[in-house]
């Protein structure tokens, strides 16, 4: 059943999503490549996680942040991926109204609230270096957990957002997503009557959201920038810059592929290329960021050759 009829107009009641491609070969080779990266990405973040909590030399904000990371990239891929999976080996797959909104919901709930983590160990960054005499005081628990919330509400703002604005949306003709997942451009392309609101409050919530965090992101690292040339010492200077390495490296990646598909205009790249895009950084970006923590960190990497070394002599 894909619609039902309301009054003079048909209401869809499940979406067709396209996927990647129609060549059959194309998706067994992807089915295969993405299945193994989704597994990476599980797996990745889950030890990511357990080491965070096992280890009692990582209990500091900066892993705090890292590990509650790990979970919403974790999540965030779950989303999309498995239903991308079942695309691949399926002639024709449908999701519901209720599914595709609790989808789109899902993913920019956990899209938001990782760019507010990332927003907060960049200033956990500044706080380090800039202000390490107040170290303890400005990222006590109290305040960490302060920003966790905040991040997290911010998510919750920004998915009720796109919710509401589905939900307001109207489908009475085609219901043929083309896209892997519900994602809010072709979902407004498929609708019928006048958008323009519905899209004006969700990219003003999201824009927001984007804008504000690298606001705080690039101002964190000016002042460590400022703070780390003053550092007369090489080692003190090195220091410094490996403990922001890796927390740039994620920032980079995220921050350019969100900003290629929701601020660039759509005159700029095909559907086809957004697709692309889209699959970097909802399946392959949460594959790499704990390879990117684990092997540029050295507290990570200590820790885990520490509870290796443990398990080796246990038995």
């Amino acid at each position: 059943m894909d619609s039902l009829v309301d009054g003079n107009r048909t209401a869809v009641t499940e979406f067709i999503l396209l996927g990647l491609t129609d060549d059959a070969v194309l998706r067994v080779i992807l089915f295969m490549v993405i299945l193994c990266i989704y597994l990476v990405t599980i797996s990745g973040n889950l030890s990511t996680i357990i080491l965070i909590r096992v280890s009692s030399q990582l209990h500091h904000p900066m892993y705090f942040f890292l590990s509650h990371l790990a979970f919403a990239d974790m999540v965030f891929s779950s989303t999309v991926t498995p239903n991308m999976l079942v695309n691949f080996l399926v002639e024709r797959n449908t999701i519901s109204y209720l599914g595709c909104a609790i989808q789109l919901g899902s993913a920019v709930f956990f899209g938001a609230a990782e760019c507010f983590l990332l927003a907060a160990m960049a200033y956990d960054r500044f706080v380090a270096i800039c202000n390490p005499l107040l170290y303890s005081t400005k990222m006590s628990t109290q305040v960490c957990v302060q920003l966790l919330v905040v991040a997290y509400i911010a998510g919750f703002v920004n998915a009720s957002s796109f919710t509401l604005s589905f939900f307001s949306l109207f489908f009475c003709g085609p219901n043929k997503v083309n896209h892997f997942f519900c994602d809010f451009a072709p979902l407004v392309e498929l609708s019928c009557g006048d958008v323009n609101i519905f899209t004006v409050v969700s990219s003003f919530t999201s824009g927001s959201i984007i804008v504000f965090t690298m606001i705080v992101i690039t101002v964190s690292y000016i002042y460590i920038l400022i703070t780390v040339f003053k550092v007369h010492t090489t080692d003190g200077s090195h220091k410094a810059i490996s403990t922001c390495t890796s927390h740039l490296t994620a920032v980079t990646l995220f921050y350019g592929t969100i900003m290629f598909i929701y601020v660039m205009p759509k005159s700029f790249f095909s559907t086809d290329q957004n697709k692309v895009v889209s699959v970097f950084y909802m399946v392959v970006i949460p594959m790499l960021n704990p390879m990117i923590y684990s092997l540029r960190n050295n507290e990570i990497k200590g820790a885990l050759k520490r509870g290796i070394g443990r398990k080796t002599f246990s038995y």
